[in-house]
């Protein structure tokens, strides 16, 4: 059973005590996977409130190019924006597909993908730390430690390929592919799954559960959030740290917690966990520990 341990105080030095609990994980070449924000967007978690964690660790932000229109889906736009966003302001910043080739990691046993596109420069870090802005997700129904693996750390060929379970890399084609909600989830996992592989338990996650809005911080026009803060989370394991999260929506009297669940049920995003389970990301049982 894996540990999560669970605040409700959401703070810059909250997140650097309960991130200590787990930092023996932590060694070498530091990426920080992060969500740099889409332009526009009202309700990601600026570089300010996770600069405490992100020093502490000398870690690098790193992210990917998108593969849909906007500030991010070329480098030298993505670039721009992570400067006028802060990230590079306060941080190394790495775009790990701004140079390719992409990387290309092997799916062992895939629900849908052999193989999965990354940044290249992935490979030039020795261990992670994931911090994940949770909420919920126009397509996925929520968005995690999960998506962090899989979308994030995908180039914009491999989101594509990802968003359309393995059919296309090509960023200009998948959307018109139809590609079936269940597969498109289970690609996601099997994706997570090679990121997971490759750091072999070098892996930090921090979910924190704040401006829950129903949308992505991918979307330039994002739902106002629809539910209070909740708090904010650390495990060793992607999965029961996305599980976590999830129980903790479904069990929530906030008034605006059906439309939340709504959102998760009408893109069948629990499925995306079990798909995880049968790709050995994590484990879906948990115990929860309150500080």
């Amino acid at each position: 059973m894996s540990k999560v341990y669970f605040s409700k105080e959401i703070s810059s030095s909250k997140i650097l005590d309960m991130y200590k609990i787990f930092e023996d994980k932590i060694s070498g070449n530091v990426a920080v996977k992060v969500h740099s924000g889409e332009a526009g967007n009202q309700n990601y978690l600026h570089p300010e409130f996770f600069k405490p964690v992100i020093d502490y660790v000398n870690g690098t932000v790193v992210e990917c190019n998108t593969a849909y229109a906007g500030e991010r889906n070329t480098a030298a736009k993505h670039i721009k924006l992570l400067k006028n966003h802060g990230w590079s302001e306060f941080f190394k910043v790495d775009l790990m597909d701004q140079y390719g080739p992409d990387e290309v990691l092997k799916v062992k046993n895939g629900l849908q993908l052999d193989e999965n596109y990354v940044g290249r420069n992935l490979m030039n870090y020795d261990s992670m730390v994931v911090l994940s802005h949770f909420k919920g997700h126009p397509m996925g129904g929520f968005g995690g430690a999960i998506k962090q693996l899989s979308i994030g750390c995908a180039s914009a060929a491999g989101k594509a390929y990802i968003h359309s379970a393995g059919q296309s890399l090509n960023v200009d084609e998948f959307w018109g592919l139809n590609t079936p909600q269940d597969k498109f989830l289970e690609a996601m996992a099997d994706a997570a799954s090679t990121i997971v592989n490759h750091f072999d338990g070098k892996m930090v996650f921090i979910n924190v559960m704040a401006n829950l809005s129903v949308d992505c911080d991918c979307c330039a026009k994002a739902e106002d959030p629809c539910m209070k803060d909740i708090g904010v989370l650390v495990s060793d394991d992607p999965l029961a740290i996305d599980q976590a999260c999830v129980d903790l929506i479904y069990s929530s009297s906030d008034k605006g917690r059906n439309h939340f669940v709504e959102r998760i049920e009408t893109r069948n995003g629990l499925h995306t966990l079990d798909a995880a389970e049968k790709m050995k990301v994590g484990s879906r049982d948990y115990q929860l520990i309150e500080l």
